[in-house]
């Protein structure tokens, strides 16, 4: 009960929630989609236009490939949030809190490692070699400029003392898969020893994906069974 002495106390407002960082491959869902569009296209013309078992065949097969090709393209995700990390793979999902996490791996794909020994592999953060060597041949062609630059002027002139801080601003030049990690790598010092970011680590197949998969693979097996 409220009185003129004791007034209610003003409401708070509410907390807004921390969205999670996602992290995505963009060349991956730019070919997902056109395949997609490309499998779509054939099986459509061939349940339409086809006679006999043919439309059949062409249903199972669309119920087996399609949600294998947005699994492996158009699905795959990293949510960074402040507590967990957690992985849509193909044909997992991972949840990781940040507690539990012991290191970030880059060689040829980037993985994360549990205490348990664990690794997952980041399916939506792959690693590019290619794109390694471009940049590393580009931090070496700024490396060798900020050197001419700085030695044109003494050592440490005018252009030296710009190429320098934009050195510092910038950093060295690295590939975007690399930063990508370098960020998550940041997220888990910082929250790693949070009390929020501890728990058990969660891993669930996805079965949205599975069971459209296995039962075109039955269909279109009993189909070419029978003959």
């Amino acid at each position: 009960m409220t009185t003129p002495e004791h007034p209610a106390p003003a409401p708070q407002p509410p907390v807004p929630e921390t969205k999670d960082r996602v992290y995505r491959s963009p060349a991956g869902i730019a070919g997902g989609v056109l395949l997609l569009a490309i499998v779509l296209w054939l099986g459509i013309d061939a349940v339409v236009a086809g006679e006999g078992r043919t439309p059949w065949l062409a249903l199972a097969a669309l119920l087996l490939v399609v949600p294998l090709v947005v699994a492996y393209t158009l699905r795959p995700a990293v949510f960074a949030g402040e507590d967990r990390l957690r992985l849509r793979n193909p044909l997992r999902i991972v949840v990781l809190p940040w507690g539990r996490i012991t290191a970030l791996r880059s060689g040829y794909s980037n993985e994360v490692v549990a205490d348990s020994g664990a690794k997952y592999q980041l399916w939506s953060v792959p690693v590019s070699l290619r794109a390694r060597k471009k940049a590393a041949r580009r931090e070496a062609r700024r490396t060798a400029g900020d050197g001419r630059g700085a030695a044109g002027r003494g050592g440490f002139g005018l252009t030296g003392q710009r190429a320098a801080a934009a050195e510092v601003a910038d950093g060295p030049v690295r590939a975007e898969t690399d930063k990508v990690m370098d960020e998550i790598r940041g997220l888990l010092e910082a929250r790693g020893q949070a009390e929020t970011a501890q728990g058990e680590i969660s891993v669930r197949w996805a079965w949205e994906i599975l069971a459209p998969t296995a039962a075109g693979a039955v269909l279109l097996g009993v189909l070419l069974g029978v003959g």
